[in-house]
């Protein structure tokens, strides 16, 4: 099987989950032409919709983002996909495009700014923390140096690889090591690799019963499987061991709803909203609620 053949396709509803789109944010993402249906989203354009999105959260606006990649098209038009393939940041009321140590404006290809070789200096201090040249520290703490350079990638889809192997790294130092194993499961399961990721839940549990972060992901990775039943007992696992766990209740719900156990389905939707009432999820909770218990509109008239 080839690569492309393996490559992994995104629905709208895993985009919610993995960028949290708010109708806001969606909205201006269709105005830039990134969003166009329910499906058919590869990993380079879920690269290019995160890119979009942090852009707009540290202040850039639609028109000057639409600008500015129409710049970029005009002078290389080989780019596919520019926010994929170039990095763009908002530099006080500018925004320009960063390649290899220099930064420019792409709408006049000026040169803005050389960047330092203070990034040399940095990655060569890196590599000797890690323990790539020469394991300078005791195996448990390089365990953790990777643990935590994990952490740092596994944020941005552009590193979810340089992630994955770091995870890997850590187990391979230290087998017991459940959040590793949990994150690393994570990753593989956002990247399609079902199979790998359950895998990695399963022995996040073996070595810690009580991780309820990978039970919970284990009933997410057997929904996205369609195993409704299979997921349904993995979150009852996480409630057994965090009772309080809020997104489990709410998943939980959403499951047995689907199954048809709305009776069920209502005590979870009500203990979500106990604990989260908050939340951007919250709205969903309760028009779940209103569905099987409509709202009394004798009281209003």
């Amino acid at each position: 099987m080839t690569r492309s053949q393996r490559e992994r396709i995104y629905g709208m509803r895993e985009l919610t989950r993995i960028l949290t789109l708010t109708p806001k944010r969606t909205a201006q993402l269709r105005r830039l032409e990134l969003l166009h249906g329910e499906s058919g989203y590869t990993f380079r354009d879920l690269l290019a919709l995160r890119a979009a999105s942090a852009l707009l959260d540290a202040g850039a606006s639609v028109r000057q983002i639409k600008q500015a990649l129409a710049a970029l098209r005009r002078q290389d038009p080989s780019l596919v996909e520019p926010l994929a393939e170039l990095k763009l940041v908002l530099e006080g009321d500018r925004l320009l495009a960063q390649s290899d140590r220099v930064r420019f404006d792409p709408r006049s290809g000026q040169l803005v700014l050389a960047l330092d070789e203070g990034g040399l200096e940095k990655a060569a201090s890196a590599t000797l923390a890690m323990g790539l040249v020469r394991p300078l520290a005791p195996p448990l703490e390089q365990a953790e140096t990777w643990f935590e350079r994990a952490s740092e990638w596994d944020g941005d889809p552009e590193h979810w690889e340089d992630a994955i192997e770091a995870y890997q790294r850590v187990v391979g130092i230290d087998p017991k090591y459940a959040a590793a194993w949990n994150n690393l499961g994570l990753l593989l399961h956002r990247l399609g690799r079902y199979d790998e990721g359950e895998a990695a839940y399963r022995s996040a549990l073996e070595h810690d019963p009580g991780c309820r972060e990978a039970a919970y992901n284990l009933g997410s990775l057997h929904e996205d499987r369609g195993l409704t039943e299979e997921a349904i007992a993995d979150y009852r696992r996480a409630l057994e061991i965090s009772p309080d766990y809020a997104d489990a209740h709410f998943n939980l719900a959403g499951a047995l709803a689907r199954s048809e156990r709305g009776r069920e389905a209502v005590r979870h939707w009500q203990r979500y909203l106990e604990l989260d009432a908050e939340s951007p999820w919250a709205r969903i909770a309760r028009a779940h609620l209103e569905l099987v218990e409509p709202p009394d509109r004798s009281q209003s008239e």
